[in-house]
């Protein structure tokens, strides 16, 4: 028989959210990934950021072209050309774009071609990054926590050795190697997988706790029982119910490879003139902070707008797959606390 709960009977137990009930009375009869998509669009924060960050790379990848197609806008961002008005910024109004709407370098360059070129470089470097460090750390989070043992012991000393270093310091020494290798400038493809390789470790810890937890499962001795073998277990049965935990920390693991990218590219150790990316942008225009400000708005806002899409949207996924990371609202339990 199932019983029914409200903010005023005793069955709520106190401190609990009063709105637990109703909110479990929506998603009655849906299935898991249903809830999860439905608790998701109802971030207004995270669909606002998801608009935004779309938007963002509709942007990007087509107005200067990629991968040898074509843009719609007429400059390259390894063009040449006169400076007009004084290499001010010409945008009056999203009517009114002007000649260089973000302006140019000292050199005639179109900042808002190189400002969307960096831009691509790091959505490029944010995604390798994300699909890198999710395998890696999924993989190794998964083998340490199923088999425990020996095995665990390895890849978590492993784990440790590459988490001691710090990543910046990791990164620049891979960074420069490749440098070495390639010898005209690291790609930012190569950028992406080392800094890939860089990240995974945080990730590995998460899902090994979650595997520990897990494994312990009803549902895991069952398909034991049922003679199902380990990759089967880990892939098909565990795996599965560790997917919010991985997706969320992914797209946070994103958001920080975005930084770290424009870190290493400032200092001289990731995206290499004669490309550009935007960390890159502001490294060579610092000293035109005073005189030029504009030189340093539009990297500086995309690398903004882009981390904080990333974020938002991260803890969207967060609170659709973990309704328990609910916030808490004093306000209404204070009122339902005097309504007893």
């Amino acid at each position: 028989m199932s019983t029914t709960y409200s903010a005023e009977t005793p069955s709520n137990p106190p401190g609990t959210d009063p709105e637990l009930p109703a909110a479990k009375a929506k998603t009655k009869g849906l299935s898991q990934g249903q809830i999860v998509r439905k608790r998701f669009f109802d971030n207004t924060a995270a669909i606002v950021s998801l608009v935004v960050f779309a938007l963002i790379c509709i942007l990007v990848f087509s107005s200067i072209g990629f991968a040898g197609i074509p843009g719609w806008w007429k400059y390259d961002y390894r063009q040449f050309t006169e400076q007009v008005n004084g290499g001010a910024p010409t945008f009056v109004n999203i009517f009114n774009w002007g000649e260089h709407p973000f302006g140019q370098d000292r050199i005639g360059r179109d900042m808002f071609a190189m400002t969307m070129r960096g831009a691509q470089q790091s959505i490029i470097v944010m995604f390798l990054v994300g699909a890198i460090a999710c395998l890696v750390g999924s993989v190794v989070g998964a083998v340490s926590g199923y088999f425990r043992g020996w095995v665990e012991a390895l890849l978590m000393r492993l784990t440790d050795i590459v988490i001691i270093i710090p990543i910046i310091v990791l990164a620049a020494v891979l960074g420069r190697t490749a440098d070495r290798l390639v010898g005209e400038g690291i790609g930012v493809v190569l950028l992406g997988i080392f800094l890939g390789l860089a990240t995974w470790t945080s990730l590995a810890r998460l899902v090994r706790g979650e595997f520990l937890s897990l494994r312990e499962r009803e549902f895991v001795d069952a398909a034991r029982i049922a003679g199902a073998s380990n990759n089967r277990i880990i892939f098909k049965h565990i795996l599965p119910n560790a997917v919010g935990v991985i997706i969320v920390n992914t797209t946070l693991l994103m958001s920080t490879a975005i930084l770290l990218e424009t870190s290493l590219s400032y200092i001289g150790f990731g995206v290499q003139p004669p490309d550009v990316s935007l960390g890159l942008l502001i490294s060579q225009n610092q000293e035109a902070f005073q005189t030029r400000p504009w030189l340093f708005w539009w990297p500086g806002l995309f690398i903004v707008m882009i981390c904080l899409c990333i974020n938002f949207i991260g803890d969207g996924l967060r609170d659709a797959f973990d309704p328990r990371q609910k916030k808490f609202n004093a306000k209404r339990m204070k009122t339902t606390a005097a309504g007893k």
